[in-house]
């Protein structure tokens, strides 16, 4: 369950049902939630237990999602304790109990609870409350498009005076490592220095402007092959070391590749799931097909059916992105690192 819904009169259950249909349809596992005078109004309702309190605290670590029907006061009183950050909290929607209005609370742009409010009220037939300065006033909003395209914020706080700077109609610069495409959201121009700006890149340290957002696309893909029992930190060591070398963190890492005969290595699975990266496995038959000049090793290609398996996962799983770290090895650990051919659109 990654989306929870909370009701608390009989006709916010009944909107409950109707939603959980529409955020199942959205991709959400969602759970709804009413008080026990109402949860046998249908099955598929659960009780609220043992407390409001108790399953917001859970939901907000377990949840991308949680709407509340009722009065908004509820709602805020509800998640106060476990407001974080807007860079890791879930988004939060209250819609009034006759489903009139859909409002976003929290997370708005990062979240995604702008969109999904708008949704939902298209979805109702009811009115969405939209508060955020830059929707208000049609601006670009750098941390709702920088959760759209899967990057990474540095610098929030510069972020905010990058908002204020175009909710006061001021230019701000935007400087990109990455190709871009099409034309530029309203107050933006292209520049390579400035008092605030946008900054694409892979490394946080590019800070061309005085007070600089870099928006770090997750891109980068590591293709991994490994000995027979490997424990995870030998994996790590490498990959951080290597990563340290190319001037950039595991923030940007989108995924992890490999031959399929290491889908049941503990240590690699280990690796990914304590940095909570999706792993493909590929065939030897499908990293053969893969174009390109690799490092080639006799002994992989006897072992495993394919000369190299790093260079080549990578790069497949990247798409036919561009190798930035050839073949390296230590302690019976080998990592190559691919980035994709990214290019930057504002209007995607």
């Amino acid at each position: 369950m990654n989306a929870i819904v909370f009701s608390f009169t009989r006709n916010g259950a009944k909107i409950s049902l109707k939603l959980q249909k529409y955020l199942d349809s959205c991709g959400f596992a969602t759970g709804i939630y009413t008080t026990r005078r109402y949860r046998d109004l249908n099955p598929a309702l659960k009780e609220i237990s043992p407390s409001l309190q108790l399953m917001c605290k859970e939901a907000f670590s377990l949840c991308r999602l949680m709407v509340f029907i009722g009065a908004t006061g509820i709602a805020i009183r509800s998640i106060a304790p476990y407001i974080r950050s807007k860079t890791k909290d879930p988004a939060v929607i209250s819609i009034d109990e006759q489903g009139k209005f859909v409002i976003p609370l929290l997370s708005g742009h990062i979240g995604g609870a702008n969109g999904l409010a708008t949704g939902i009220a298209a979805f109702l037939n009811a009115v969405p409350v939209i508060t955020t300065a830059t929707d208000v006033n049609d601006l670009f909003a750098v941390d709702e498009w920088a959760a759209r395209h899967n990057m990474s914020i540095f610098n929030m706080q510069s972020a905010k005076t990058f908002a204020s700077y175009l909710v006061d109609c001021k230019k701000v610069g935007v400087k990109s490592e990455f190709p871009v495409r099409g034309p530029l959201p309203k107050g933006l121009i292209m520049a390579e220095e400035g008092p605030v700006g946008l900054a694409i890149s892979l490394r946080k340290t590019v800070q061309p402007f005085v007070e600089t957002v870099v928006l770090r696309p997750r891109i980068l893909h590591l293709g991994i092959g490994c000995r027979r029992g490997t424990p995870m930190y030998l994996i790590e060591e490498l990959v951080v070391q290597e990563l340290k070398k190319l001037k950039v963190t595991m923030s940007v890492v989108k995924g992890i590749a490999s031959i399929d005969v290491k889908k049941d290595e503990e240590g690699l699975l280990a690796f990914a799931r304590e940095n909570s990266f999706p792993i493909r496995f590929y065939s030897a038959e499908e990293l053969n097909a893969v174009e390109g000049i690799f490092t080639p090793s006799a002994f992989v290609a006897k072992t495993v059916g394919v000369d190299n398996v790093c260079e080549r996962a990578a790069v497949l799983d990247s798409n036919g992105g561009k190798l930035l770290l050839r073949k390296t090895g230590r302690n019976g650990v080998t990592l190559a690192v691919a980035a994709e051919n990214f290019v930057v659109d504002f209007n995607e």
